[in-house]
């Protein structure tokens, strides 16, 4: 009995090395402005984690980088308080100028979280090259090289993790999700290869597809949408995800 109960422990484990102490945990947050991105940086900073945050929006994500640090109990000028790192997924090596940056002040990144995303509700007719160009830029060949940018420094530490925010809208077809969905599928499948890949070699991958949440980017929606949550309920949400070592949260 003890080889059977043996068997099922391990055809049940955790997929990821769970996460449950942030304590001087080194977590990049791209996307961290607003949002999920926003309020997870602000619940990990209460737990103890070292934070760096990158988005866009300079002024704004300073702002997000000094409430961080009064979460954290400490000055925006302390040392370890929360570094800012202003960049542009978008943009051809900006993410690579924020990675450098960020290991001469580290010297090693323990989980990266992918959250930068673009959402413009389009129906079928309302399609443009300028949409489906600007929304694939960011939500997946932006994250795909940012991913390639970080995984040579996890791969030579022979640990650490990545964490890509994905949409239930991947899971299948929804109006007015025309770029939006294909977007977050491929980002789906993207997780799915990368998992299998860098697990024997001691990375994490976490794929995170929230539903509908209460952001900037689905306040365009002229629907009602089910089960809307605030983000400070998705944050919530993803720790505990975190904390299970599951794969998809």
């Amino acid at each position: 009995m003890s080889g059977e109960s043996g068997r099922l422990r391990r055809l049940f484990a955790p997929l990821n090395t769970p996460i449950c102490d942030w304590a001087g945990r080194r977590v990049w947050i791209v996307g961290a402005s607003s949002g999920i991105g926003e309020a997870l940086a602000l619940e990990l900073a209460r737990r103890g984690a070292r934070l760096a945050l990158s988005a866009r929006g300079e002024a704004r994500l300073r702002a997000v980088s000094t409430a961080c640090d009064a979460a954290a109990g400490a000055s925006s000028s302390a040392p370890t308080g929360a570094l800012a790192l202003p960049l542009d997924l978008s943009r051809d090596g900006e993410i690579e100028q924020a990675r450098d940056q960020l290991l001469a002040a580290w010297s090693g990144i323990d989980l990266v979280i992918f959250n930068a995303g673009t959402y413009r509700p389009l129906r079928a007719w309302e399609l443009s090259a300028d949409a489906v160009r600007e929304t694939l830029a960011t939500n997946l060949i932006g994250t795909m090289c940012g991913t390639a940018a970080v995984l040579p420094t996890l791969l030579a530490q022979g640990h650490g993790a990545i964490a890509l925010v994905g949409s239930v809208a991947g899971y299948g077809g929804l109006p007015k999700a025309t770029v939006y969905g294909p977007s977050k599928a491929a980002l789906i499948n993207f997780a799915e290869v990368l998992h299998l890949d860098l697990a024997p070699r001691g990375i994490g991958v976490f794929l995170i597809n929230p539903g509908f949440v209460a952001t900037p980017l689905t306040a365009q929606n002229d629907f009602a949408m089910p089960a809307l949550q605030t983000p400070v309920q998705a944050a919530g949400a993803i720790v505990d995800g975190f904390a299970s070592g599951a794969f998809e949260i």
